[in-house]
């Protein structure tokens, strides 16, 4: 590997997850992607973590969203973080 998105290259076809901005997260097969980090993901699932603040307690409430796409275009000027299959060998 020469460089950064040859990693990503070696995964295509395979499960990635892909951490977004505003507390966004993808986990789906990967097709395609270029230099600027557009993908193309099919059997996604999207967990949406959304905090709030009780205004009565000042407790922080914590709700999770999940739902599933059967194809999604990302733009990467959103994509945080792209981690590979794991690869045992």
């Amino acid at each position: 590997m020469e460089e950064p998105l040859d990693l990503i290259k070696l995964s295509i076809d395979e499960r990635v997850y892909v951490k977004c901005r505003n507390d966004r997260e993808l986990r789906g097969r990967l097709h395609a992607f270029d230099q600027h980090l557009n993908m193309v993901l099919s059997e996604v699932e999207e967990t949406i973590t959304d905090t709030e603040e009780d205004e009565e307690t000042g407790e922080e409430i914590v709700s999770k969203k999940t739902r599933t796409v059967g194809m999604l275009f990302v733009r990467g000027d959103i994509v945080v973080l792209v981690s590979p299959p794991l690869r045992t060998s």
